[in-house]
């Protein structure tokens, strides 16, 4: 039996992370039996034909992860959207087997390429009459089946969390928006940033709490008339409450209620206008659109194109887009999802901005109001006639994030009426008194800035210091504590409960917010910090591949972790890595004298580069150094193996743009509690996380129903399940099944 042929493309605008859809496809079609075609230049190299459709092989895939834009070209055509140009494309797509296409793109791209699909059996009599093609040819393809992937930068997808290439596109904003607050404050300037998103405003609104910034213009929501006195009212309590620059985002398609565009030229003469100070203008353009994919943009997408092909090759179902919602897959219904997106045009045409904002999903409503709560230095609520305070301390290894979890604290906390202060490095502090009270303006540059500006320690005082840090409670008057960190700082708020019996000063509520780069806290599958040390690796590895380019060469690469896996399976996936070791499966002997025969004999067939990753508690006696020796005997004159540590690099650098607006959203979720806590005069000690997309509150007594004290791991660890993908689209010599991913289904 002839094997299937199946074919992916990409069509309209590029995105960073296409290349790793169109990599996944491939590798997983040629590791089910099928056979993978590229359809180069989009539509376009569908209707022309001839070399434009192309067989691809394992190797043709080969070190395109981490480029952008798509080497497989995209191009928009205007044949294709008449009959003529059509029948061309179905002509060269049933002439070479081909009746299951993989579709990359915008809503346009998907829209055309449904219509084929509903043309497609018509299209194919009209060949026969032609003859064209023959009647067996046309029998032998009855239907075309289809699965798209929404590659945009936009996010403008209504019914999937996140599209490939955003992630990337926030990335290169937050870069651009970090370096122009540096000069803005040294002049005490404005600038007025325009970023792309013509009917979605999530680059902007995201960038805009992300970076920091003042005000923010979305297309979802026109402002309201006079929108440029309330600008630069904003801007002018901000420069009063100390602020020295002022920063403002405006999405390309911004309108006001009379559908007149409020260009960033527009804001610049109002803030002139208003404030008497000249604003500069920076309009970023297509330097969103490239550059490398981000971390995410490289194993999201991965799996997508994976799923995407397992849904073609073993589901006979309706077409559909294969997305993610709630950090999970979701199948969607190809057509509904592309007019759910048109209908929100058709929303802020005629008015109903809340219904446009709604359809963006409830997180994008919520970050709406976060925004406004953090921009504005005048509190919406009244300090009570007794002043409460809430306390920040850091207690575990650095995260990158911390400051921005902290900001987000103060501004919550003061918006709330509290007095916030902050504690200096860790419980330690606390012992010592070393206490520092928090304002608005201390914290406004802490949002894109790595390290911890208050400290942290991962140290837990001894039980007999307890009745100092008691001490210092009472003194300081604090009636709320908040622990930013891992696991650390979720042991000592359990020990501080249990204190309470002998020091009633522990008796406030406190809450726990998971900020560690292994990723291991409870009730939580992302931790603040995870991600900024994932996209870390990933540019560590890719400049490690580039070093063994010009060498037949083997490299072991050790990444952070301790028990828990995350960094080295998710690294290992965006990297392309041959091989990973994790700590939740180990290393056998036997599982090393299958690996690296593996490894001989990828060589042997021409292999230059052969990488992998171990976490650093992947075993106590198969080292890395013992991993490269190993692997260098066996090997022999047929390669040679390096290995690097990457190290607390992993720790450094400014948070990602995920990590700064996890931040935000985790921490709003623990202040509301607390609040919540101190108006019921309650004195519960709980901790906020993440799962499946909501932010949740759970009770620290009941922390080891879903986190294992012996492994110091929780017992649902979502990413596990992803290691086979990580084989079958990075070694050719994999022979275990392709499981498909668990989906959710669109209701």
């Amino acid at each position: 039996m002839e094997p299937v042929k199946i074919a992916v493309l990409t069509s309209g605008g590029d995105a960073q992370g296409m290349n790793a859809i169109v990599r996944a496809v491939i590798r997983t079609a040629l590791h089910e039996g099928a056979r993978p075609f590229a359809i180069r230049e989009g539509w376009k190299g569908a209707v022309e034909g001839g070399d434009l459709i192309r067989e691809m092989s394992w190797g043709d895939v080969s070190t395109i992860l981490h480029r952008g834009g798509t080497i497989i070209g995209t191009a928009r055509s205007d044949r294709f959207r008449e009959r003529e140009g059509m029948r061309a494309a179905a002509k060269n797509l049933v002439s070479l087997g081909i009746d299951r296409i993989v579709s990359i793109g915008g809503d346009g791209t998907l829209t055309g390429t449904n219509e084929l699909k509903l043309q497609w059996s018509s299209l194919l009599a009209e060949l026969v009459e032609l003859g064209e093609i023959d009647q067996e040819t046309a029998d032998r393809h009855p239907t075309l089946r289809i699965a798209g992937v929404v590659g945009s930068i936009d996010n403008d997808l209504v019914g999937t969390d996140m599209t490939v290439g955003a992630d990337s596109a926030l990335h290169r904003i937050i870069d651009a928006v970090d370096a122009i607050s540096s000069t803005a404050e040294s002049h005490r300037r404005s600038f007025v940033i325009e970023v792309m998103g013509r009917h979605c405003g999530y680059l902007a609104l995201m960038s805009a709490i992300a970076g920091g910034c003042d005000y923010v213009f979305v297309p979802e929501m026109p402002p309201a008339d006079g929108w440029e006195d309330d600008m630069c009212r904003v801007l002018r309590a901000g420069r009063k409450a100390g602020r020295r620059d002022s920063i403002i985002i405006v999405a390309e398609g911004a309108t006001d209620r009379r559908g007149e565009r409020i260009t960033s030229e527009r804001v610049a003469q109002a803030l002139e206008a208003g404030l008497g100070e000249e604003a500069r203008v920076t309009l970023l353009g297509h330097v969103q659109r490239g550059g490398p994919p981000s971390a995410y943009d490289r194993w999201m997408p991965t799996l997508l194109g994976y799923t995407a092909t397992l849904e073609l090759l073993r589901s006979d179902g309706e077409p559909v887009i294969i997305g993610t919602r709630r950090n999970r897959l979701v199948r969607l219904p190809l057509m509904q999802a592309v007019e759910d997106t048109r209908a929100v045009k058709t929303y802020t045409a005629e008015g109903d901005y809340r219904r446009a904002v709604e359809s963006r999903g409830s997180s994008y409503a919520e970050m709406i109001d976060v925004f406004s709560t953090l921009s504005s230095p005048v509190p919406r609520r009244a300090p009570s006639a007794k002043r409460r305070r809430i306390a920040i301390v850091h207690v575990g290894g650095l995260a990158p994030g911390m400051n921005a979890a902290a900001r987000t604290a103060v501004r919550f906390g003061i918006d709330h009426g509290y007095d916030m202060v902050g504690v200096q490095n860790g419980l330690p502090g606390l012992v010592d008194g070393d206490i520092i009270p928090l304002s608005w303006s201390d914290v406004d540059s802490w949002s894109g800035s790595g390290g911890a500006e208050l400290g942290t320690r991962r140290t837990i005082p001894p039980v007999e210091d307890f009745y100092t840090m008691g001490r210092t409670l009472e003194e300081q008057e604090i009636d709320g504590l908040l622990i930013i960190g891992g696991l650390n700082g979720y042991e000592a708020a359990a020990l501080m409960k249990e204190e309470r019996r002998r020091f009633p000063a522990f008796r406030i509520p406190i809450m726990c917010v998971p900020a560690s780069i292994d990723n291991n806290l409870p009730g939580s599958e992302l931790s603040i910090g995870a991600d900024t040390a994932l996209n870390t690796n990933v540019e560590v590895l890719n400049r490690i591949k580039q070093s063994a380019s010009a060498s037949r060469r083997c490299f072991v690469a050790e990444v952070m972790g301790r028990n828990a896996g995350y960094l080295a399976l998710m690294s290992a996936i965006a990297s392309g890595a041959e091989q990973v070791y994790l700590a939740e499966t180990g290393i056998t002997l036997k599982q090393l004298e299958t690996d690296t025969k593996v490894m001989i004999d990828a060589f042997e067939n021409g292999r230059r580069l052969y990488l992998v990753v171990r976490n650093e508690y992947a075993s106590e006696h198969y080292t890395t150094d013992f991993l490269a020796r190993l692997f260098e005997a066996e090997g022999k004159e047929l390669f040679d193996v390096r290995q690097a540590v990457i190290g607390h690099q992993q720790q450094g650098g400014n948070p990602s743009p995920f990590d700064r607006l996890l931040a935000v959203r985790l921490i709003r979720r623990a202040m509301e509690k607390l609040d919540s806590l101190l108006v019921q005069g309650r004195d519960d000690c709980a901790y906020v996380g993440m799962a499946e997309g909501q932010i949740s509150c759970h009770p620290l007594s009941r922390m080891e129903e879903q986190w294992d004290p012996r492994t110091r791991l929780p017992y649902d660890q979502w990413w596990l399940g992803l290691k086979d993908v990580a084989y079958i689209v990075s070694n050719p010599h994999h022979s275990g099944p392709a499981e498909v991913l668990p989906i959710v289904e669109d209701a």
